[in-house]
């Protein structure tokens, strides 16, 4: 095994610095159920669908596209369950509070043909509703904690609390 060697630094710090997450890809089997999701039960704006490409960009921020769905057809391979290397679930900020994270919940109680709830935490700085796409990819639906220190280095480490809604 390698070890990994450290980035190359400046006294100004490393020289290479991650900005931001940029956007995230997803391929799906139906671009039709993924858009009826994402835009339709998420409220995600859709910004973009090429023609004569099977693809969907969504933006809810300040950037080009922060989501975009590959339509790949019926017969892809689905995702494995379980431990496995890769992406476990990417978050998504749906509000600023309980009442908002409610809401969403109550909206995809009224689509069980296209999202599964799989799950729900409290985190103490976060208040997170775990949910299963139409394809399988987890997606972690939150609200931020008021009034909590986000320097705070053990903040990551608590542990998570049952979520009451």
């Amino acid at each position: 095994m390698t070890t990994p060697t450290a980035p190359s630094e400046t006294e100004a710090g490393p020289a290479v610095r991650v900005k931001e997450l940029g956007h995230i890809v997803l391929y799906v089997r139906s671009l039709d159920r993924a858009i009826a999701f994402y835009r339709d039960v998420l409220g995600w704006p859709m910004v973009m669908s090429p023609s004569g490409f099977p693809a969907a960009g969504f933006r809810a921020g300040d950037t080009h596209h922060d989501l975009l769905l590959i339509e790949v057809g019926p017969d892809a391979a689905p995702i494995p369950s379980g431990r496995r290397v890769g992406m476990y679930h990417f978050g998504v900020k749906v509000g600023d509070s309980d009442d908002e994270l409610r809401t969403v919940l109550a909206e995809l109680e009224r689509h069980p043909d296209l999202v599964t709830v799989a799950g729900a935490g409290d985190h103490g700085y976060t208040h997170s509703l775990y949910v299963i796409d139409p394809d399988g990819n987890e997606v972690e639906l939150y609200i931020d904690v008021p009034g909590v220190d986000w320097t705070d280095p053990t903040l990551l480490a608590r542990p998570t609390q049952p979520l009451h809604l």
